[in-house]
């Protein structure tokens, strides 16, 4: 009895040990850390933050989004630490700043409506279609016969980049949408407006707004990972040059398996360093 006591024990001090080892890093660092951009990564970045707070009360972070285009601005006038984007940095942002990218989850872009549409499908030329205003009314769409309230996301989102890329070949959305500046302000717009569309990063599906399946291809995070469902993008972290001190310990954090527990928590898919 004594030596299988003494196993648990070990095993319980083993991943213990396991536990505190990602959080070992920021033990005696002082200093403030500031991140901002991309919204998506926004709940990611606040579970980490928290986490390193609760065990070393002389480290302050803050977690701010903005959208990738103030990610990226931020980071390489030297405002923030660590910009977030939800696109690859283009290669003149490379060349002004100096960035460093670290690509660490894999996110889907949904098409999304209120709960309340009974559109729950449909083509990838009709979804073209309804963003570029040729189809006005759900009617056409086998819906309530009321007008499409079109909803887009601001210049520099990464979210609208990837929309606009995979889900409209490049297209854009109509001069009447409405825009918007976050995945959370989509949602409520969404949520509120029963005749709404838009578009959300997967992760943030709920209860309040309904995913659309487009040429068959249901969204959600499985789909995005075996690669059935193609509108998808990676998440960045992004330093001006090479990370150093609490930066660093921050994105190796992201990185390590309690970080990668903090991302998938928040609905995406952990990527592992390249």
């Amino acid at each position: 009895m004594k030596r299988i006591l003494s196993a648990f024990a070990l095993v319980l001090l083993s991943a213990s040990l396991a536990m505190a080892a990602p959080l070992d890093a920021f033990k005696g660092q002082k200093g403030q850390l500031d991140i901002a951009g991309g919204t998506a990564h926004i709940p990611v970045m606040k579970k980490a933050a928290q986490a390193i707070m609760s065990v070393n009360p002389d480290i302050r972070i803050n977690v701010a989004g903005g959208g990738s285009g103030v990610g990226v601005q931020k980071a390489g006038e030297g405002l923030v630490q660590i910009g977030n984007t939800g696109r690859p940095l283009k290669p003149g942002e490379v060349e002004k700043y100096g960035l460093k990218s670290f690509p660490f989850a894999i996110d889907g872009v949904a098409i999304a409506v209120n709960p309340s549409n009974k559109v729950k499908a449909m083509t990838k030329a009709q979804l073209k279609d309804v963003f570029a205003g040729k189809i006005a009314n759900w009617k056409q769409l086998g819906g309530a016969d009321a007008p499409i309230s079109l909803y887009t996301r601001e210049d520099g989102s990464g979210t609208r980049e990837t929309f606009e890329g995979r889900a409209l070949d490049k297209g854009t959305a109509a001069a009447s949408a409405s825009v918007v500046n976050s995945n959370g302000a989509m949602k409520t717009a969404i949520a509120q407006d029963p005749n709404a569309i838009g578009y959300v990063g997967i992760g943030h599906l709920d209860s309040s707004i309904q995913g659309v399946a487009i040429d068959g291809m249901v969204p959600s995070q499985e789909n995005a990972a075996n690669g059935t469902y193609k509108i998808t993008r990676l998440l960045y972290m992004n330093t001006k040059g090479e990370p150093a001190g609490l930066t660093k310990a921050f994105v190796d954090y992201i990185y390590s398996p309690e970080g990668q527990k903090f991302t998938s928590a928040s609905g995406y898919i952990p990527k592992g360093r390249d």
